[in-house]
């Protein structure tokens, strides 16, 4: 926790100096004292301390740890050849973070301005404060529940053991509770000058977030305590919110990570973070683009849980063709299908897309989000990312309740799943009989259309974490592209061969696929899942030593 504190030093300079805001005068104190008494006068203070919040929302990335999708590289806790840390931002930048937080609330909590003035904005410090609570909850399990600001580098709590992760997400849910309270309508952050701040629907959205992954997380770890608990709190979040007619799913799916869908007129957004130039407003600085293309692609597993035309999956459809070109794996699919990967020859990355040309990998190339329009000009890609959007919140209600019920209506999903697939003009309703018919399991529906809805979204890794499945689809080979001759590829089948599967879909002695020349990104004797340590991350040796012992090492990392 040292390290933490002194780099919470360097984060309350930034509150106070970032925005060019006077009265903050650090350097002329002891080094042993935290103090910005001169500050926190007026609201336009409040504002200017918030505004640091949204610069440190985590920007566009790919998250390779999990199954769905894969880099140029292998990603260590992905193949788990990962190891205990001396240092690490994982652990250190979430508590900066909350540190300015917990200064916000403090020192705006004692200011001179009326309560209503002073609740709007310490309601975002309790929301970011819940957001990167979260954060590390998810990673380390119980960790150190700091609730205030420090004032002196020697305050014992600096040395704080580590907090059971009830109590920190009952401090989560408390925060985001007042925060929902006291947070202005999304429709009242909408203009230029306040689009991307946190409204009630974020609240909310966060609620549903961490109910769900804690609730389901608490069932398949065996955790004490109501795991259902933490479902209701998911439950009653996504019905406030979708009760409240502020949202809805935006038409176009592809055009939904354009610029298209920017902004409030979008009813999808439920948290941003936005970019510039086309967000011109006053949040945060808008000098950053996306630039995520021709980095990963997605892997054959995600593929093959694509449903097919009739809404059945792979393994039990009759309308799967045999693939002799590229193209082929997208007849009869789900329309996402089409909307998410790149065909061969379709025009990507300024010419047209071919398989095994390096375009990022030797998976499936991903269309979703790539703004070809924009390539050339000077905006490029500066889209604003949605952290938490819509069809989130009625997938997650949708598993929610089944997982709280163990049973779902076929009312409720119409107006969750199927009201998504609608979206893309996928018809084929997700109903009771349907299922039963056809010898699907329902929970396994839920899950697959969560997969398949958000794919490079940065929900995967978390969820397999949660359903606790990683120790199933981690350790395994991961699979791309099918070669086919047919399709004049960019490299000849001899520079790939040796990373083919056989007859059978057989690779190394094993079989790994359900078909031959399927191409093998990585091997599963490269990676390992340990299910006694690899659910948790492991918590830095600093960390521990500065704390006295106090802050134990997660199991299986000692």
């Amino acid at each position: 926790m040292k390290q933490y504190i002194y780099k919470s030093i360097y984060a309350l300079g930034i509150v106070c100096g970032f925005f060019a805001l006077t009265g903050c005068d650090l350097d002329r104190l002891p080094e042993t004292t935290l103090a910005d008494n001169t500050f926190w006068q007026s609201e336009t203070d409040l504002r200017g301390a918030c505004n640091k919040l949204y610069v440190d929302l985590p920007g566009f990335s790919h998250d390779t740890r999990a199954d769905d999708i894969i880099g140029t590289a292998a990603n260590s806790t992905s193949s788990g050849s990962w190891n205990v840390p001396a240092t690490s931002g994982e652990w250190t930048n979430p508590y900066q973070k909350i540190f300015v937080c917990n200064n916000i609330i403090e020192k705006g909590g004692n200011s001179p301005l009326g309560d209503a003035q002073k609740n709007r904005w310490m309601a975002e410090a309790y929301f970011f404060r819940a957001y990167h609570y979260f954060d590390l909850v998810k990673k380390y399990g119980d960790v150190p529940l700091v609730l205030k600001a420090f004032d002196s580098t020697s305050d014992p709590d600096i040395k704080m053991g580590r907090t059971p992760r009830e109590e920190v997400i009952q401090q989560c849910y408390s925060d985001l509770k007042f925060a929902e309270e006291y947070l202005p309508d999304i429709d009242n952050v909408s203009s230029a000058n306040d689009w991307g701040r946190v409204s009630k629907s974020a609240a909310r959205g966060m609620l549903v977030r961490i109910g769900l992954y804690e609730g389901t997380f608490k069932k398949y770890h065996s955790l004490q305590g109501d795991y259902k608990a933490h479902l209701k709190v998911a439950i009653d979040a996504a019905e406030r919110l979708i009760n409240s007619g502020k949202h809805a799913l935006y038409a176009d799916f592809q055009k939904l990570f354009y610029f298209d869908g920017e902004g409030r007129a979008n009813k999808e957004n439920v948290f941003v973070k936005i970019y510039g130039p086309n967000g011109a407003g006053a949040v945060i600085t808008h000098n950053n683009s996306r630039g995520m293309e021709n980095a990963v692609t997605v892997t054959r597993q995600t593929i093959d849980q694509i449903l097919y035309a009739d809404g059945l999956p792979r393994e039990k459809t009759a309308l799967k063709v045999e693939e002799t070109t590229h193209n082929d794996v997208f007849i009869n699919r789900d329309p996402r299908m089409a909307l998410t990967f790149y065909q061969k020859d379709e025009t990507a990355y300024k010419a047209g897309y071919t398989p095994f040309s390096n375009q990022g990998g030797n998976g499936y190339g991903i269309k979703k989000g790539f703004m070809l329009d924009e390539w050339n000009t000077t905006n490029k890609e500066t889209v604003d990312k949605m952290i938490i959007r819509y069809a989130e919140i009625l997938i997650s209600y949708a598993e929610a309740l089944y997982e709280y019920n163990g049973q779902i209506t076929d009312a409720q999903l119409d107006a969750t799943i199927n009201k998504v697939r609608a979206r893309v003009g996928f018809n084929v309703r997700l109903t009771n009989s349907f299922a039963t018919a056809n010898g699907l399991n329902m929970l396994e529906e839920i899950r697959r259309e969560r997969l398949v809805e958000f794919i490079d979204e940065n929900l995967r890794y978390n969820d397999i974490i949660r359903w606790k499945i990683a120790e199933k689809v981690l350790p395994v080979a991961m699979l791309g592209l099918k070669y086919n001759d047919a399709d004049n590829l960019g490299t000849h089948r001899e520079n790939v061969a040796s990373r083919l599967t056989g007859p059978g879909g057989m690779f190394n002695g094993k079989k790994v696929a359900d078909q031959e020349d399927i191409y093998v990104i990585e091997n599963a004797e490269n990676r390992t899942f340990d299910p006694a340590k690899d659910y948790y991350y492991p918590i830095p040796t600093y960390e521990i030593a500065t704390s006295d012992g106090n802050v134990e090492q997660n199991p299986g990392w000692r």
